[in-house]
């Protein structure tokens, strides 16, 4: 689609189009991530595995995504955006199918990890690939889309999981092939993760990139056909102004003020964005969901019908900031996420506090606390993904300078996944410790935290060009 005020003035459509090619990846950041809830069984009982055992296999691939967005991050100075989403598509692929066909532990965590590389790479790439093609005007609701494919990808795997394990009678039964369901739940993301390898061959480079790399023709002929001659034009100049005096390559170091003597601001409240977002236990409904309710006494597809809410209700919270982060900003939507947050998990911690529990350890809730715990649970993933869950990633990929976007993505992002990976692991652990609603009381206190820490450290980015950044 071509603006109508004349010829080479860029492409509005096309600049959408190749966003949402990027976003595939976060499609499958989310249905790598969600699938796990399903299988949960079938991983104990295919490895007789116990709490701590399964923890590490449902949370392993948190350990490869921190290394994939901290090396993603570093290797697309080097290698390019585009580069490094095409390695992630890949790795989707391979991870998918090892996945699904692995015998022992040690082999099913090798290829988690494989894909949690995968996701750590598309998780930090594709905003910042979307922010550098966009315009300041609507970046924000193209980079927002990153979080509405997380959740579709999210809710994808719920529905396949749902479906797949309806039909065969249950996670651990045997379905096509003779091969137990759980694994047809991995496998069925081969076809989105195909789908976005061969996409990906059709986008062009981050024109900053491009900058940043030395490439300046190549870089004016994308940035002229994104937003056409005149403003293409005067756009390479303004990028070429922002990076370094001496024209140098981005590096790690420049996360350092030399003249300061210590890391650059920016780079710590990035730090601070990425573990709160994980601090506040959103990814325990997202990878245990299905272990959560059935230990509040849901039965299996109970359980798993809920999941499906929680997603659907999360798209809707999506589409919300969609509409919301160019109009009033960044800033208000995560203190406001924060404070509904602090809030709703309050309210299930107290649904939880108190409930007796059986013999066979799964809680017994009344029908009012029950209904309490679901309603809180799911206006907490509503704020969440009104507010931190895309507004992170917006931040993320359009906060720092030109000159320290990758290093300041990859060292964002590898404490992102290290924070996640903390909370996933621990939760089973604290599920059989201290229990539900002491847990839910830590994220509470986090999310409580993170309403402090937006007011006092963060600035907003709305409107801002990407030139305009300061570190």
């Amino acid at each position: 689609m071509r603006n109508s005020s004349g010829p080479n003035q860029g492409s509005t459509g096309f600049i959408i189009f190749i966003s949402v090619i990027a976003t595939i990846g976060g499609f499958l950041f989310g249905y790598d991530s969600g699938v796990i809830n399903g299988t949960v069984k079938g991983l104990q009982q295919a490895f007789d595995s116990e709490a701590a055992g399964t923890g590490f296999s449902v949370s392993s691939m948190l350990l490869g995504c921190a290394v994939g967005a901290f090396f993603a991050g570093r290797l697309a100075d080097a290698y390019g955006r585009k580069a490094l989403l095409i390695v992630a598509s890949v790795f989707f692929i391979v991870s998918a199918w090892g996945s699904g066909i692995a015998t022992s532990t040690f082999e099913f965590v090798i290829y988690r990890i494989l894909g949690g590389m995968a996701v750590g790479a598309a998780s930090v790439m594709a905003p910042a690939y979307i922010s550098e093609v966009a315009l300041a005007k609507y970046r924000g609701m193209l980079t927002s889309v990153q979080q509405i494919a997380i959740i579709c990808g999210l809710t994808a795997s719920f529905f396949s999981n749902y479906f797949l394990a309806e039909s065969a009678g249950g996670s651990t039964e045997m379905f096509w092939s003779g091969y137990e369901t759980w694994r047809w739940m991995f496998w069925v993301e081969l076809i989105p993760a195909s789908i976005f390898f061969l996409a990906l061959l059709i986008i062009p480079e981050s024109p900053r990139f491009l900058v940043a790399s030395g490439k300046q023709e190549k870089a004016r002929e994308v940035l002229i056909k994104l937003y056409g001659d005149v403003d293409g034009s005067a756009k390479l100049t303004d990028i070429s102004n922002s990076l370094a005096s001496d024209h140098h390559k981005p590096r790690l170091s420049d996360l350092f003020d030399k003249v300061k003597d210590r890391v650059r601001p920016i780079v710590w409240v990035g730090i601070g964005l990425a573990v709160l977002q994980q601090f506040v236990g959103i990814n325990v409904v997202f990878y245990y969901g299905a272990v959560l309710w059935e230990a509040a006494g849901f039965t299996e597809s109970e359980a798993l019908q809920t999941n499906v809410l929680s997603g659907t209700i999360s798209i809707a919270a999506c589409l919300i900031t969609f509409f919301l982060v160019d109009k009033i900003g960044r800033k208000p939507l995560l203190w406001f996420g924060s404070a509904g947050m602090a809030i709703s998990l309050a309210v299930v911690a107290y649904a939880f506090a108190g409930a007796p529990v059986d013999a066979d350890g799964s809680l017994n809730l009344s029908k009012e606390s029950g209904l309490l715990a679901l309603y809180g649970a799911n206006v907490y993933v509503f704020l969440f993904n009104m507010s931190w869950g895309p507004v992170m990633w917006v931040m993320l990929g359009e906060m720092f300078p030109n000159q320290i976007r990758g290093s300041g993505l990859a060292v964002a992002g590898l404490f992102q996944w290290l924070a996640n990976f903390l909370v996933t692991w621990s939760f089973p652990i604290m599920l059989a410790g201290i229990g539900l609603s002491a847990a839910y009381s830590i994220y509470a206190f986090f999310a409580l935290v993170s309403v402090f820490f937006v007011l006092i450290f963060v600035r907003e980015t709305k409107g801002k060009e990407l030139e305009q950044m300061e570190g």
